[in-house]
């Protein structure tokens, strides 16, 4: 999955071979990235390099990613934060996302997880950046709320277009009932799980998944796409 030229990250951590790890993949990946190894030195890049998402460790010596982070929103409202952190604690959560961080991570996580939680936040404020996403057969054109596969357009509603996407962009991640409902149809929709499945039985048909190959399904646990 490559991400359209021209988008900025930020990185900041104190860690050195986390920086250059995640440096060198999302480079890869086609992203500008600019890195930081403290507060002080990530404000003065930040107001520099203009970044649209900053992912920024939450435990560093003298300006801690909270404090980075509202300083951060302070002065860029449209600014995307994704924080990392070593501790998995639910306090850290809430007070992160008060603060204005968008997403949370929870270190160690894998590198395809970071750049689908990149992907969301970039689709969420900034969809005019990503242009057409290309992930194995598939692809997303944001502009056009198109999606073909093996180079041919899917017909999809509104609805099965966002789910199809969500799935698609997520790829190899198992994801559950609640967070495709919370995703898709919004956290205050009010109607049974089940229609999840219909559309899912609608995407697959669409798709050609009478096997059930590219849209797996998990007892117990949600739906998974594979690129085949």
């Amino acid at each position: 999955m490559k991400a359209a030229q021209g988008v900025k990250l930020l990185l900041v951590d104190d860690e050195p071979h986390i920086l250059q790890f995640l440096e060198l993949g999302l480079i890869n990946e086609g992203f500008e990235v600019r890195t930081a190894p403290d507060g002080a030195s990530a404000i003065a890049a930040a107001a520099d390099f203009k970044p649209h998402v900053a992912i920024l460790d939450v435990m560093m010596p003298g300006m801690d990613g909270f404090e980075l982070c509202r300083y951060l929103r302070s002065e860029e409202s449209e600014l995307a934060v994704i924080m990392l952190t070593a501790k998995d604690e639910v306090d850290d959560r809430v007070k992160g996302l008060s603060i204005g961080a968008d997403d949370y991570m929870v270190k160690p996580f894998s590198f395809d997880e970071l750049l689908a939680r990149i992907q969301a936040r970039l689709r969420n404020q900034f969809p005019g950046l990503l242009g057409e996403v290309r992930c194995g057969p598939f692809r997303i054109d944001g502009r056009r709320k198109e999606i073909r596969h093996k180079d041919e357009v899917l017909e999809l509603s509104p609805t099965e277009y966002e789910l199809l996407q969500y799935l698609v962009i997520n790829h190899g991640l198992v994801l559950s009932k609640p967070m495709i409902l919370d995703k898709v149809w919004g956290y205050d929709f009010g109607g049974e799980e089940n229609i999840v499945e219909v559309y899912i039985r609608s995407l697959r048909e669409k798709l050609g998944d009478k096997d059930h190959r590219i849209i797996r399904t998990l007892r117990g646990a949600g739906y998974r796409v594979d690129l085949v």
